[in-house]
């Protein structure tokens, strides 16, 4: 198997002190995730609701898309569908030719990183400026995301200050939060009145109406669909819920999910073109229909991109977003890479330690954990399956099947303990790098309970 996330994960680590901190600060978001679930005694409903409403979605989705395309149209708007990354970017850039326009600025939007927008529309010769104060951290530092919710959260308030007093001017030495976003609201304002067309993602589409709502905290998404007649909204098709009594199912979730709030501080609908104005719907497809021929792994498609499977991830939490090879990370981006191209993003499957916390605390009940754990049954059938491991199985599987082989490694397993250390942790021992392994019992416990040592209560 590919060992480029091992690599990656080894470079984080070595920073121990990033390590610790970025390990504290998304475990504090994940226990105040509990904290607001348990103020809902329905919450567990909740997520029952949410799960069954994204799977008749998703056995739906032909029928809903053109429900919310007709409603959609009706309500003035324009609607167009793109079976994969280049013709999204082509519709956005013919939408942009049509209007003479230069300058686009847009919300946060993972679809857009998906489809590498944002680097096709700058070599096109457009300018495209992040309104979300994380993402535009990240472009002035030319990074991606390392989360899907917190984009920047691996960046630490010191860094972003040397890198304002370059960009911006601002105070040597300071770095206080406050007064740094505001700083960039300064820089940012003249941004909101001069953009040409405004973008924005969409959280939640509604078939019922025609209409796409955005959640945000910073309000950003409003501010830059106020002054330009044109916004683009662009979505993966799997965003489609039915109604409105199913929408709210799913903003009691999001939210308290995510970042442990009740709500998102602006929950916008958008229906209707400004007056004079132009609004574009962009469906988009890119790869999510095939999922829907795949019934191990078809509830991916429930994900409402809230980032708690990366919240409570001991190894995303241990490792950093970019340790993963795949644009999402976490467990949900193991999951989707593997799903897009399984021999190019295998090697993040290793990136999981089974313990099913991310399937545990999903909004919508993704099977996360399990579903990696079926990708790693298949590994072998692709070529990726690691050498190593496969003769280490293959020597437990032979030692497992004679009990009698079995019964006199455990007698002698003890000497292990007598061995001189360099013998023990070295180069294959992978778990211990980091870890005493543990003193092997004098007395197996199979001999304890033929010398009847163990009592019945």
């Amino acid at each position: 198997m590919s060992t480029k996330h091992s690599i990656a994960a080894a470079r984080f680590i070595a920073n121990r002190k990033q390590e610790a901190w970025h390990d504290e600060t998304l475990w504090m978001v994940r226990a105040k995730r509990d904290k607001m679930s348990r103020s809902l005694p329905e919450w567990e409903r909740l997520r029952e609701l949410a799960c069954d409403i994204k799977m008749y979605s998703n056995s739906h989705l032909d029928t809903l898309l053109e429900e919310f395309e007709k409603n959609a149209i009706a309500n003035g708007a324009i609607v167009h569908w793109a079976k994969d990354a280049k013709e999204h970017n082509e519709i956005v850039e013919k939408i942009l030719q049509q209007h003479n326009a230069h300058t686009l600025i847009k919300s946060k939007s993972m679809l857009t990183e998906e489809c590498g927008m944002n680097e096709y529309l700058f070599g096109k010769g457009y300018d495209i400026v992040e309104s979300d104060l994380g993402e535009r951290i990240l472009q002035w530092m030319h990074l991606h995301p390392s989360h899907i919710v917190m984009p920047a959260i691996h960046i630490k308030r010191q860094e972003v200050g040397e890198m304002m007093e370059r960009v911006l001017g601002t105070e040597k030495g300071n770095s206080d939060p406050t007064y740094l976003t505001h700083a960039v609201r300064k820089n940012m304002r003249e941004k909101f009145l001069t953009a040409d067309v405004a973008m924005t993602g969409a959280n939640f589409a509604v078939a019922s109406t025609g209409e796409i709502v955005v959640c945000t905290n910073e309000g950003n998404a409003d501010m830059g669909t106020s002054f330009p007649k044109v916004h683009i909204a662009t979505f993966g098709m799997e965003k489609i819920v039915p109604n409105q009594e199913a929408l709210g199912v799913f903003t009691r979730l999001l939210a308290r999910s995510g970042t442990g709030q009740p709500i998102t501080s602006y929950t916008s609908h958008y229906r209707k073109p400004q007056d004079g104005g132009e609004f574009h719907l962009i469906i988009v497809d890119n790869g999510r229909s095939d999922i829907l021929a795949k019934p191990d792994h078809i509830r991916t498609l429930n994900c409402i991109r809230c980032g708690e499977c990366m919240n409570t991830c001991p190894v995303y939490r241990r490792t950093g977003g970019y340790s993963y090879t795949y644009f999402i990370p976490g467990p949900i981006g193991i999951n989707l890479g593997m799903l897009k191209n399984p021999e190019e993003y295998s090697d993040n499957v290793s990136a999981c330690s089974l313990c099913l916390s991310c399937s545990n605390v999903c909004p919508v009940k993704i099977d996360l954990g399990e579903q990696i754990y079926r990708w790693r049954q298949d590994l072998d059938k692709i070529g990726k399956a690691s050498s190593e491991k496969k003769v280490m199985s293959g020597g437990m599987k032979f030692l497992m099947e004679r009990p009698a082989l079995f019964n006199t490694a455990l007698k002698f397993a003890p000497l292990v303990n007598k061995l001189p250390r360099f013998m023990i942790y070295n180069g294959l021992n992978a778990w211990g790098k980091g870890r005493e392994l543990p003193t092997f019992a004098k007395e197996s416990f199979n001999d304890m309970w033929k010398k009847n040592k163990i009592q019945k209560p």
